[in-house]
């Protein structure tokens, strides 16, 4: 019950930003960066129902060149960007940086904006790069949401929203986030497209 209630408050925390013309940011490490990017592409382009671009833009497209094709195939897509995705600069914070998993929060530090909201991803709790980043967004003022497992952790505790999987088992952590973020797409692109 209590995953549910916080994976609602996550979407209206979500759903706000992206009103505001706000971006949703992602991070997790190994399986969890998968979901990151899982999740992106889901809000990136059309999950279960079209999402025609405006009118303004398809006719704007018809004016260029190869115009037609892009205006006939382009989606509407959320504001999503999975930090961590540049290796370039996740090399340079581990070799300039004294501190561990940081490269997640100097992406953040440099990308968001007010209104702004992260999404961590750790099935433990316990991944350092998305507490840091965690911790960068509550300074920046940001709203922070986890999906994590059963435990509570420092993570899931620092957060604002933490949705916790019924599991303690990895895969099947991240078996219950698979149908958890699936909802909260799901009812995103409803609320936005439906």
């Amino acid at each position: 019950q209590e995953a549910l209630y916080n994976l609602c408050l996550a979407y209206l925390s979500i759903a706000a930003c992206f009103e505001r013309g706000g971006t949703l940011f992602i991070c997790g490490n190994g399986g969890s960066m998968a979901d990151a990017f899982h999740i992106s592409g889901e809000l990136l382009k059309s999950y279960a129902i079209p999402r025609p671009i405006p009118n303004g833009l398809h006719n704007r497209l018809l004016n260029e060149p190869d115009g037609e094709l892009v205006a006939a195939d382009l989606e509407s897509g959320f504001r999503v960007v999975v930090l961590g995705a540049n290796p370039s600069l996740s090399s340079a914070v581990d070799n300039d940086f004294t501190g561990r998993g940081l490269g997640a929060a100097q992406e953040l530090n440099a990308l968001a904006r007010t209104g702004d909201v992260v999404l961590g991803i750790s099935t433990s709790g316990k991944a350092l790069n998305v507490y840091r980043a965690a911790i960068t967004a509550q300074a920046l003022g940001l709203t922070t949401i986890l999906f994590t497992g059963e435990r509570e952790s420092n993570l899931s505790n620092y957060v604002d929203i933490s949705i916790h999987a019924p599991a303690r088992q990895t895969d099947l952590v991240q078996e219950d986030h698979i149908a958890l973020y699936h909802c909260l797409c799901g009812m995103l692109e409803q609320d936005f497209f439906g």
